[in-house]
């Protein structure tokens, strides 16, 4: 079952995704993919192969970023220089959507396109807490 977590009308988190729920993503309109998590963290989760694949049938752009704990400088500019192109709306998954939202926030305060106010608020109306990932 999918667990969407919204954060704007185009960027939206989730915890680990099935193969299934990407045909239910593309039905809500997501038009590209982010697959935050490295392949074999846990024993049963799809693989990115397999995540890209689904992601193709379902007509969605697909990229494999993956994290390990938090997000690299270079992982952070390239999810930023991602979304400049991205079609949106798009939805990027981890085992809990922590490492996507994390990643996906500090572009956005090192950009500065939204202050650190703004990103927890808008992390806390979508289940996560930001505010000691974004500094004081």
């Amino acid at each position: 079952m999918s667990d969407f977590r919204r954060v704007t009308d185009d960027f939206t988190a989730a915890p680990q995704i099935s193969v299934a729920d990407v045909a239910e993503a593309a039905r809500q309109g997501f038009r590209t993919l982010i697959n935050n998590r490295p392949d074999g963290e846990a024993p049963g989760q799809p693989t990115s192969a397999e995540m890209e694949a689904a992601a193709k049938a379902a007509g969605l752009a697909y990229h494999h970023i993956p994290v390990s704990g938090g997000p690299t400088p270079a992982q952070v500019a390239q999810t930023q220089a991602l979304l400049a192109v991205a079609e949106a709306p798009v939805l990027a998954f981890c085992r809990s959507g922590t490492r996507s939202i994390v990643t996906w926030s500090l572009g956005q305060a090192q950009s500065g396109a939204r202050a650190r106010d703004e990103l927890v608020s808008l992390g806390r109306d979508a289940g996560y807490d930001l505010s000691g990932v974004l500094g004081g």
